[in-house]
């Protein structure tokens, strides 16, 4: 856990479920955290009481991602790493499928995570090294009934996880992709807010990396 000492980490999704989880573990080890989340309320609150530095993000807005990832540079001194946890689900049967659902899930799931490591990935490489770390699911390796659209979403989220490893991996930038499995949140309610529960089952997990 000393390794983790003044390590600089950035977590989107960060004031639930396991962003949340996550950023305490890493602030408990001496790891310095900002975490991004779309409730301002809720994001100052969590921020406060787990000692992280909030910066109020919507991965959806996609013009407001550069200057937030800067913000966050300069709140922490740097980044060293990027973990991609902000997620929603809709889940329908075939014949209920509407293009809106594939614009909703994939503008955060998919769209959003790519414009944010892009803008990460600008000090990665001037710095010549980061960790990327995405938060996918089972889902991103076995669909399920009415899964279309959200399995559709973590398909290509492990898609992008392999194109961007083998792509930076001569920047001294690993990439992983991390398949929680039955994790109980909320993050596909009517609400969209983002993996809400407490995740009592992180520890089941799938690791993909070098």
């Amino acid at each position: 856990m000393t390794k983790l000492k003044g390590l600089k980490a950035l977590i989107t999704g960060g004031s639930s479920g396991i962003g949340k989880a996550t950023a305490e573990k890493l602030i408990l080890a001496g790891a310095i955290v900002c975490i991004t989340g779309r409730d301002k309320n809720k994001l100052d609150r969590v921020a406060g009481e787990i000692n992280a530095i909030p910066i109020h993000l919507d991965v959806t807005k996609y013009n407001n991602i550069a200057v937030k990832v800067l913000d966050a540079f300069h709140s922490m001194g740097g980044i060293d790493v990027l973990v991609n946890n902000a997620g929603i689900g809709s889940f329908s049967k075939l014949e209920s499928i509407k293009m809106a659902d594939f614009d909703e899930i994939f503008s955060t799931n998919v769209f959003g995570l790519t414009m944010m490591t892009q803008e990460v990935v600008k000090f990665f490489k001037t710095q010549q090294f980061g960790t990327i770390i995405n938060i996918g699911s089972t889902a991103s390796t076995n669909g399920f009934a009415s899964g279309s659209v959200y399995c559709a979403s973590k398909f290509a989220l492990r898609g992008l996880t392999y194109c961007w490893r083998s792509e930076l991996r001569g920047d001294n930038i690993r990439v992983m992709l991390v398949n929680p499995s039955e994790v109980p949140t909320a993050f596909n309610n009517k609400q969209r807010t983002e993996r809400e529960d407490e995740p009592k089952n992180f520890h089941r997990t799938k690791l993909h990396m070098p």
